[in-house]
């Protein structure tokens, strides 16, 4: 095994020598860790193959991967060294154990594996911007003041790659939460009707490259087309970067690069997610009237509100800066009324039109929701006669959306009033492309049940998981009304994981105020791959005993445990009197998102047997990132190792 990656002449490696005693004391960690037994094992019985196993896998995971060839070489060296420290581990140290041996790897394998290898050169360039996602947004941001974003720097650099921006026609979606499902619904509708659709929206899940769509069947851009464009343009950004004195950010850079890419791809039409900052000094607005055929506010929420100004008022102020002169907006909703007034007024100064959702004129209504083959689905009417303003006609009865929950009926409802807008202008859509659109609309992480194949992969075969990127208080109702309405009768656990940046306590209320939860497990997820914005366990659980409070809801706190703890001593307790029910419990883990599902998932068992439940994962997309990448990289080595 010494001589394995000596003998794969493109990395130019020389033999890996043993660790020195330093290094292993070095890097020990706790013996009651999986890899500390593993170590602890491996000191106690002189097993230095072990060692030397795994200091070549973790070599060889850093080694840089230029080239698909390289990474077919990466990846069949790696199964290798996969099926010998599996078998090693299960000859030298038994079988339970054995088990455990490969985390490490699984963890490192996670990162190797999540986006192309031809990207390196380009993922290393962009590491080195200033990335917000990650530390978060400065105050004041996002305002139209002196303490926003200088939105000149984008334009600027839009100018110098040839104003890609003014080459197609875009719908500009803006608002707390609901863009990102909105554009989603609108794209496939369009792309129903035959068009030529570009797609640009963010975070992203399991690789970056799901950002920017374009063609006609919505897949995210080839790993091949972004490297291209990325260097065919490089000597402009890096003459960009200095002239703006290193100010251009992760975002701005991203954001011209899916415009150029739009602009190459001669898209005929453009479907813009103000998904940076989400203000007025949001890196996407440089679309002008000229290119704007809809502008599009889904909801107004105290999500980024110290970037925003502080106040409702001053988000949805923000938030309609992207209102266009002449160009008609649609409202989602419901808003407070002062806070429509605010949209409105800012409509009318710009000579606007405009289209509320939440118009008489408008109605929907959820009729009834299953699954069907494995898969959840809801049933809603949509019927829309507007003759205010713009003169907009649609029945649509019978829907069956993906999608889940009634926020999700409300995006469907304001993704059909914007293709409406757009058909009054000319653009040819039928009824029939609008209902095909909204009924194929699926996205990840969104009210998203695992498979069983899914489930399975992280360890917990037969297990209904739930995973949902709520991470605010409105989206938390709507995960809630989602966990009414599918599992009705089930017993309920969830994992919480959060950016420090939010609203903790609204957010507990919300999910505490639906189905009440037997479990509530809180754990900790990095945040843009960096820790920066990591909520703390301990802090969130704080919130959540202080919300269980607030609302009356006899809880017990079982402290902390730590990953592999045996859970069966918990007892249901109360924290009332006697006559009671079962108090919930409320905990802390430390351990990956999936292993605190796990853990969830054991305690849950413990207390009620076979009944029906389910374990819901949320708070952040950053947590169903964590989860998906983990079944893609278990469903990997079930294949191959």
């Amino acid at each position: 095994m010494t001589t394995l990656l000596s003998s794969y002449k493109p990395f130019r490696c020389n033999p890996i020598s043993h660790p020195s005693p330093s290094f292993f004391r070095s890097h020990s960690h706790d013996v009651h860790s999986p890899r500390g037994i593993l170590e602890r094992k491996a000191e106690l019985e002189g097993v230095r193959e072990y060692l030397s196993l795994h200091w070549m896998a973790l070599k060889f995971l850093n080694y840089p991967r230029k080239s698909l060839s390289e990474f077919l070489i990466v990846k069949r060296g790696m199964q290798c060294l996969a099926r010998s420290i599996f078998s090693f581990c299960h000859m030298r140290i038994g079988t339970e154990v054995s088990r455990l041996a490969p985390r490490f790897l699984r963890s490192r394998l996670q990162s190797a594996m999540s986006e192309d290898p031809e990207l390196g050169d380009f993922l290393d360039y962009m590491e080195n911007l200033k990335n917000y996602e990650r530390s978060g947004v400065p105050r004041g941001a996002g305002t139209d003041s002196d303490d926003g974003f200088d939105l000149g720097r984008m334009r600027r650099l839009l100018q110098r790659l040839g104003n890609p921006h003014t080459q197609f026609k875009a719908v500009h979606i803006a608002g707390t939460k609901g863009k990102g499902s909105t554009a989603a619904f609108l794209s496939n509708i369009l792309r129903e009707e035959g068009y030529l659709v570009g797609c640009y929206t963010s975070p992203h899940l399991l690789t970056i490259r799901e950002r920017i769509s374009f063609g006609r069947n919505g897949v995210p851009v080839s790993a091949e087309v972004l490297k291209n464009v990325f260097h065919r343009v490089k000597g402009i950004l890096d003459h960009s970067i200095e002239l703006e004195n290193g100010a251009l950010t992760h975002f701005e850079v991203f954001t011209a690069l899916a415009f150029l890419l739009f602009s190459q791809a001669k898209v005929d039409i453009a479907i813009i997610e103000q998904a940076g900052l989400g203000g007025a000094r949001d890196a996407t607005n440089v679309i002008c009237n000229t290119e704007l055929s809809v502008a599009v506010i889904t909801s107004i929420g105290e999500e980024h509100l110290a970037a925003l100004g502080g106040s409702l008022e001053s988000i949805a102020m923000a938030k309609s800066g992207i209102i266009k002169h002449g160009c008609p907006v649609v409202i989602g909703g419901p808003f407070e009324p002062h806070i429509e007034h605010i949209i409105r007024d800012r409509a009318f100064l710009m000579n606007s039109p405009v289209i509320s959702s939440c118009d008489p004129g408008i109605q929907s209504v959820l009729k009834c929701s299953g699954r069907e083959n494995g898969n959840s689905y809801q049933t809603c009417d949509i019927f829309i006669q507007v003759q205010k303003d713009l003169q907009l006609s649609i029945d649509l009865p019978n829907v069956k959306l993906c999608m889940l929950g009634n926020h999700q009926r409300l995006n469907a409802v304001t993704a059909t009033c914007t293709a409406l807008c757009l058909r009054s202008q000319g653009w040819a859509i039928s009824d029939e492309s609008i209902r095909a659109g909204l009924e194929r609309t699926q996205l990840l992480g969104r009210s998203q049940f695992l498979t069983q194949d899914e489930a399975s992969a992280i360890g917990l075969s037969g297990t209904s998981i739930l995973i949902d990127g709520a991470h605010t208080e409105a989206s938390a109702k709507g995960l809630a009304d989602v966990i009414q309405m599918m599992h009705p009768d089930g017993a309920l656990a969830l994992v919480v994981a959060m950016a420090s940046d939010k609203d903790h306590l609204a957010f507990a209320k919300q999910l505490l105020s639906g189905p009440r939860p037997e479990i509530v497990l809180l754990t900790e997820v990095t945040i843009a791959g960096g820790k920066s914005r990591v909520a703390s366990a301990s802090t969130l659980k704080d919130f959540w005993i202080r919300a269980a409070l607030d609302l009356g809801i006899d809880f017990v706190d079982i402290g902390v445990i730590d990953h592999g703890k045996n859970l069966e001593g918990h007892k249901s307790e109360s924290r009332g009197s006697s006559d009671h029910s079962p108090a919930m419990l409320v905990l802390c883990h430390i351990g990956s998102v999936s292993e605190s599902i796990k853990a969830a998932s054991q305690l849950l068992q413990s207390r009620i047997g076979n009944k029906p439940s389910v374990v819901v994962a949320t708070g952040s997309l950053y947590v169903v990132s964590s989860v998906l990448r983990l079944c893609t990289t278990n469903q990997f080595l079930t294949t191959h190792v």
